[in-house]
């Protein structure tokens, strides 16, 4: 019981980044129906700057909010520079685009801040919480804490404000959205960086439990895409749910087969579910994206 429970601590903290990374995906894709694969960049990049910033001296409430906000302003200019210039081209297109901007941005990574791997200092210290044998850091309650605070702010972003609301009309349907006179490209811009944020806040939180480098965001990126499509593509409460599986399913196959398989898992996940149904486990069986 006590080996259970904590393959299943460890799944839900890992698993709860992964919900981040696919709430990224799902708010672009919403937006614009582009998939947007340097998600993971971004992950990596508030991890590195978290620890960038905190090592120049400043406070680290200071650090963890530059941390958010320059991955946010490269999600724009990711927007701005990359996927606005080609508005309307095809979705292989668009999928290179952001694969190639993805490896602009690790490059720039590794130039800057080098290959070495990196840590924060846990929030809130190390000590161990002892559940029925198993074990707890207090880092990973922040990993959880930050993902609920999250799906609650999007939960009210979206369904109390008017901005929020602008950007579900425009996934519904973007040409009425324009015909009623909602900016949709300042929601396009809106999505990328929140996007880039959300992906920042789970790489700060996630850092001080497994490290970060410049190449992290390669496999966070694409187990969040997993995640995305295996709660649903579209779907934000299918991206958290996805994402905590697919942690959860990882971490019991790392512990119970072979930590060997484990970044093999999210794709034989991917594979069985898309087989079985193609829209995810909770995506809509009707025709129009939520």
């Amino acid at each position: 019981m006590a080996q259970f429970l904590q393959f299943l601590f460890s799944g839900i903290t890992v698993g709860a980044t992964y919900a981040l990374a696919a709430l990224g995906f799902t708010l672009i894709y919403n937006a614009s129906n582009v998939i947007n694969f340097a998600q993971g960049e971004f992950i990596m990049l508030g991890g590195m700057l978290a620890v960038f910033f905190t090592q120049a001296g400043l406070p680290l409430p200071v650090a963890l909010v530059l941390a958010i906000l320059v991955p946010a302003i490269v999600g724009v200019l990711l927007e701005k520079l990359a996927i606005e210039p080609v508005k309307g081209a095809e979705t292989v297109t668009l999928i290179i685009i952001t694969i190639g901007a993805s490896l602009v941005i690790r490059g720039l990574i590794q130039v800057w801040l080098g290959k070495a791997t990196h840590s924060l200092p846990a929030f809130s210290g190390e000590v161990p919480i002892a559940i029925l044998g198993a074990t707890l850091m207090p880092q990973s309650l922040w990993v959880l804490g930050g993902t609920a605070l999250v799906v609650v702010a999007l939960w009210y972003f979206f369904n109390r404000t008017l901005h929020g609301k602008a950007m579900l009309a425009t996934s519904f349907n973007r040409l009425a959205a324009e015909l009623v006179g909602i900016n949709t490209n300042w929601v396009l811009f809106m999505s990328f960086a929140m996007s880039a944020a959300l992906g920042a806040l789970g790489g700060i939180l996630v850092t001080p439990i497994t490290m970060t480098s410049y190449d992290v965001g390669i496999m966070l990126g694409l187990k969040g895409f997993v995640a995305a499509v295996v709660g649903g593509l579209g779907n934000g409460l299918g991206a958290v749910l996805g994402g905590l599986l697919v942690g959860i399913l990882e971490a019991m196959g790392a512990g119970y087969i072979s930590s060997a398989y484990k970044d093999a898992i999210p794709f034989v996940l991917i594979l069985f579910i898309l087989f079985f149904m193609p829209r995810g486990l909770f995506g809509s069986k009707s025709t129009d994206r939520v």
